[in-house]
């Protein structure tokens, strides 16, 4: 790996920190290509002198993609989101870079999709992130997919969203209390990145679904986070016909296209392949959240040890 080029399409992104770590303790270099470059600085101080470079690409732009990618060993395409054009984010784009990355003679492509990615799925957002699945095989056939469940880290908008809401609030309601979640370490993410480019002959073609040793209901995640962080609200599970209309209002915590992505399970498939196919152990939420979970406590770090 030392001294091979990984381009990141999005790689300043949340999940992105932890792709660019993993690989460049490997020696590798990497090349961060985000819409505004100086967004992704913040990664130089995690590399040596050279390794990192930074460029302005857009995928939804495939003018800029090129020079991204150019002179690259492998592509990793990290672009998700659940707001905007996705059908330009989630389908058109990876297609354009798969294609770019074919015609520049890459040798490996990595793309980041969700479990639930389905085209014929309800939810747009699985709609499109199943479509931009067949598209990247069809230009790349031999990209490798990768699905990962819920990611959380220290700076994800999931885990901590619920903390700050858990802290704040003496109610909290819980919409659809009883979907059953698999959050996955984004460190075990960005290893399985690295690892599947390491190795791009053994795993190029596959599609592995990431998910964490733990599966909790909803319900479950929040009465968790709140014996983390020492607080007891009383959890009020939302009937859906509430939770459904909540979510048409403007302005609501949650999309009316998130809240069909909540009739599911975000859970790895019976029989799939996952993190011990990569030859990664799954890190459970409670050895590294409560790291980050301690600022909602009431006195900080100088709370009482909270149960683990």
């Amino acid at each position: 790996m030392r001294d091979r080029l990984f381009t990141l399409i999005g790689g300043g992104g949340f999940l992105g920190r932890y792709v660019a770590q993993a690989l460049l303790a490997t020696g590798a270099r990497v090349r961060v290509a985000q819409r505004d470059p100086r967004e992704a600085w913040y990664l130089k101080p995690l590399g040596a002198l050279g390794q990192t470079q930074f460029v302005a690409a857009d995928i939804t732009r495939p003018d800029t993609i090129e020079r991204a990618i150019a002179g690259a060993d492998g592509v990793v395409n990290l672009v998700g989101s659940f707001t905007g054009n996705l059908n330009r984010i989630h389908v058109e784009g990876p297609r354009a870079l798969a294609q770019a990355a074919r015609n520049a003679g890459v040798e490996t492509m990595v793309h980041v999709s969700a479990i639930g990615a389905d085209p014929q799925a309800e939810a747009l957002y699985a709609q499109t992130k199943g479509a931009g699945e067949a598209a990247v095989r069809d230009a790349f056939p031999g990209a490798t997919i990768l699905r990962p469940s819920t990611v959380f880290g220290r700076e994800d908008k999931f885990i901590n969203m619920f903390a700050r809401m858990v802290a704040r609030f003496p109610v909290v309601p819980v919409l659809k209390p009883n979907v059953r979640f698999q959050p996955v370490f984004a460190g075990d993410v960005g290893e399985a990145v690295a690892t599947v480019l390491r190795d791009p002959a053994t795993f190029a073609g596959r599609t592995f679904e990431l998910g964490g040793p733990d599966v909790l209901t909803m319900l479950e995640l929040q009465q968790w986070i709140g014996r983390q962080i020492g607080r007891h609200p009383s959890f009020v599970p939302m009937p859906d016909a509430l939770g459904g209309l909540l979510a048409a209002l403007p302005g609501a915590p949650i999309s009316r296209d998130q809240w069909k992505l909540l009739q599911k399970d975000t859970v790895v498939t019976q029989g799939a392949e996952g993190l011990q196919a990569l030859g990664i152990t799954p890190t459970p939420l409670a050895a590294v959240a409560p790291g980050w979970l301690v600022q909602y406590q009431r006195a900080g770090r100088f709370a009482r040890p909270t149960e683990a």
